[in-house]
């Protein structure tokens, strides 16, 4: 039973674990790009940072879950193509663009830098961040889980 239970959370476990690690190195190097951030305590940076990776994962895992019905449920992380990929990456990103919008001029939770370039008033780094890390983040569980 235990071994059953944990194949079936191995894909989760996986796209989790490695979305935090991507994810959490994405952050750190756009950090600049966000207004107060470059002159912000080393230790500040690195708790906005983790609790937006946190975030970025949870959306990675929404996102693989929203995908699965056009992949055959959650083990189409075997195979990653198609539709399932297609919706898993529109999810991530259709999300991070509600998220910026919602944050940035919505809250005023953060504020981009004069460096960021944008998109149409969203950030470049963040747009980025979700058409190039969940390939990424999916070849990395794939390979961890052998598929």
């Amino acid at each position: 039973m235990a071994a059953r239970i944990g194949r079936q959370w191995q894909p989760w476990l996986a796209l989790g674990g490695f979305a935090l690690l991507d994810n959490f190195a994405w952050e750190m190097l756009q950090a600049p790009f966000y207004r107060g951030m470059p002159q912000a305590a080393h230790w500040a940076t690195v708790l906005e940072c983790g609790q937006a990776t946190l975030g970025d994962a949870v959306i990675t895992l929404a996102a693989y879950a929203v995908a699965a019905p056009w992949g055959g449920g959650r083990g189409w992380i075997g195979n990653p193509r198609g539709k399932s990929f297609a919706v898993y990456l529109a999810t991530g990103l259709a999300t991070t663009i509600a998220l910026e919008i919602w944050n940035v001029y919505g809250r005023g939770r953060w504020a981009y830098a004069v460096s960021m370039p944008l998109v149409l008033g969203i950030g470049l780094a963040p747009l980025l961040q979700w058409v190039l890390l969940p390939p990424l983040t999916l070849w990395l569980a794939r390979r961890h889980l052998g598929a």
